[in-house]
């Protein structure tokens, strides 16, 4: 009986949804990535550098403002009242982020700081 019926031979898997699927997965992970250099802010942290001399420069950023040495302060003052208080645009810079602040407004803070020709900034806890 086995004769009888007519020999079929084996089909070959088809390749086209596995390529189909590769392609998408390509398409999703090409759109899903960041194209692009990351940027580096150049913020050491306390205790990396040399000691510190002069009066007290403590920037502390909260999450709606600034403090000076404690007092508060606008943000178009920083400059001039910082530089009232150094000698060289390399004296060092005290930066404390407090609690609510993010990340992106050190940053900016930073940014801040870097255009008012201040380029030595340190970042503590």
């Amino acid at each position: 009986m086995d004769s009888l019926r007519p020999v079929r031979k084996r089909r070959k898997p088809s390749l086209t949804p596995m390529i189909d699927v590769v392609f998408l997965l390509l398409v999703f992970f090409m759109l899903a990535s960041r194209f692009g250099l990351d940027q580096a802010i150049p913020l050491p942290l306390a205790g990396a550098g040399e000691g510190y001399s002069g009066p007290p420069r403590l920037v502390e950023i909260l999450p709606a403002g600034l403090r000076l040495n404690g007092v508060d302060t606008a943000p178009e003052e920083l400059g001039a009242r910082l530089s009232e208080m150094t000698e060289a645009p390399t004296d060092t810079i005290i930066l404390q982020g407090r609690d609510g602040a993010t990340l992106q407004r050190v940053v900016d803070v930073s940014h801040l700081l870097g255009t008012a020709g201040f380029a030595t900034l340190v970042l503590v806890e």
